[in-house]
């Protein structure tokens, strides 16, 4: 039986996060790696969301690499169009097509103790590498709540993450389920051409003005003439944002301000009283995420618009039925009900040295040694693991902060000779616990709502309870006190003594 292909590094997935790892890969000098692609093209959650009027809600010139600055985004908020060229270029730019590996879905990877390496079963086929890096992203796996009889609808059903470009909604009526931040960019887009649209809403977001605006061809050109321009207007992005953390990690009544501001954005936006009253939120601004729009309420607004407040329960045919038992008749339901966040698929398919999975191993709740690393899975890494999610800024600061992580991984196992580290369990512990003392007086954990930054305990798992530079610091190092080190080459023991005296 032949040998299996072997590397040093298997990367999942190539949005944001495995693009990053591939180039920091081999700005390390580290060629001998894959990047393991379920689709058959680059972008990642920027591929996936094709949904119409899809963009960001992070200025470009901060959503994007500091390594790969892109002079001439054509506006303050790009849509996913430029984003995912955007995302194309990086791997050209950085000769990073040799590596991928498209239609190689990763359907189970197992640690061999044995061996000290990853087995990964894909498919497109098997192989063994030393390192794993999982970059799948925490909006990658659409989430469709189980509705009674949602099987039997005659018309269309799609997620807005997997949208249908082969239906026509035009003159259709739809039902658009969810009010987070697809929904309020898929409505005012749909809303013109379609007959009837029901938005079903169980709790309104709060929404601020989008300010948004085209950049200027001089603008780009001072940008790519002098770099240092476009710098500086990333600098300024970031530091705005890095003051507004205290408001959101410590002091959330210092949200009241922005909560006026979207209040007034609101009555600004609908002049109707009553349906005023049911896009008012009842929970501290910033509790979920805090969404921008200056054409999802005037959407609302429009006669051939209904705002439904209670959750779709039951499908009859082709009529929908909401908890408050309210129906109506629909040709297409688009869910626009987020994804996988608390519960990342992926921790199904990966097994420990232990023999059990990751599910089971966060069966608690998920929790990984300054969002990168887990114990009892050695050389597993993550990108976007674990309390590293921001309400505020861009989470291209926080990739680019656990690809330091990585690369200084990679250093210490060639430093020391190991065959492999393994977080201690002490080590993500301690970690955890200081992660849920701070979360607990965030307004995530008090702003009164339910959201996807908690899982089905209560506990925030998903945010990261900082600011960008200090999740920086953390993540500039490695300390290998917090590793086991596994079996050392022989002859290794002083290296690995010594790199445990500097850490």
């Amino acid at each position: 039986m032949d040998e299996l292909e072997h590397v040093r590094v298997a990367v999942i997935g190539s949005g944001f996060g495995g693009l990053g790892a591939a180039v920091r890969l081999r700005r390390e000098g580290i060629t001998d790696f894959v990047v393991l692609e379920r689709a058959d093209s680059v972008g990642g959650t920027w591929r996936d969301n094709s949904y119409p009027g899809c963009a960001c809600d992070v200025p470009s010139h901060l959503y994007s690499f500091s390594f790969a600055p892109n002079p001439d985004w054509p506006r303050a908020f790009s849509g996913q169009e430029h984003i995912r060229a955007y995302l194309e270029r990086v791997t050209d730019t950085f000769g990073l097509r040799p590596h991928l590996r498209f239609g190689a879905e990763v359907r189970r990877a197992r640690w061999d103790g044995d061996a000290n390496r990853w087995h990964l079963t894909t498919a497109a086929g098997e192989l063994t590498a030393d390192v794993v890096v999982s970059a799948t992203g925490p909006l990658s796996d659409p989430k469709i709540p189980d509705i009674p009889g949602i099987e039997d609808f005659p018309g269309r059903v799609f997620h807005s993450s997997r949208w249908d470009h082969d239906f026509d909604l035009k003159g259709k009526r739809v039902a658009m389920v969810g009010t987070g931040a697809s929904a309020i960019q898929i409505v005012p887009s749909i809303q013109p051409e379609v007959a009837r649209l029901t938005v079903v809403q169980r709790t309104p977001p709060w929404v601020m003005p989008r300010v948004d605006r085209g950049v200027s061809a001089a603008e780009r050109w001072l940008h790519g003439k002098v770099p240092a321009t476009a710098k500086a207007r990333r600098g300024l992005l970031w530091l705005i944002r890095e003051f507004q953390v205290g408001a959101f990690v410590r002091h959330p009544k210092l949200l009241k301000a922005a909560e006026r501001i979207a209040a007034n954005h609101l009555r600004r936006s609908v002049k109707d009283p009553e349906l005023r009253a049911r896009l008012t939120p009842d929970y501290t601004i910033g509790c979920k995420r805090i969404l921008l729009s200056n054409t999802y309420y005037p959407a609302l607004a429009q006669p051939n618009t209904e705002v439904v407040t209670s959750a779709l329960s039951e499908v009859r045919g082709s009529t929908i039925v909401t908890a408050d038992g309210t129906e109506r008749e629909v040709d297409a339901i688009v869910f626009g009900t987020g994804f996988h966040v608390t519960d990342m698929p992926i921790g199904d398919r990966v097994t420990g040295a232990d023999g059990r999975t990751l599910a089971e191993h966060w069966k608690d709740g998920m929790a990984a040694l300054r969002g990168c690393a887990v114990d009892g899975f050695p050389n597993l890494l993550f990108i976007i693991g674990p309390n590293t999610g921001l309400g505020n800024s861009s989470m291209i600061l926080m990739i680019e902060s656990s690809l330091n992580y990585v690369a200084d991984f990679m250093r210490t196992l060639d430093a020391t000779g190991a065959a492999a580290l393994q977080a201690r369990p002490e080590a993500v512990t301690a970690w955890n616990e200081e992660m849920q003392r701070r979360a607990a007086r965030t307004v995530w954990n008090t702003g009164g709502c339910k959201s996807w930054y908690l899982d089905a305990n209560g506990r925030n798992t998903t945010a990261w309870p900082g600011t960008t530079a200090e999740f920086r610091r953390a993540t500039r190092q490695l300390k290998l006190s917090e590793y086991e080190v596994l079996a050392p080459v022989a002859g290794r023991r002083e290296a690995v003594e010594a790199v445990e005296a500097v850490s």
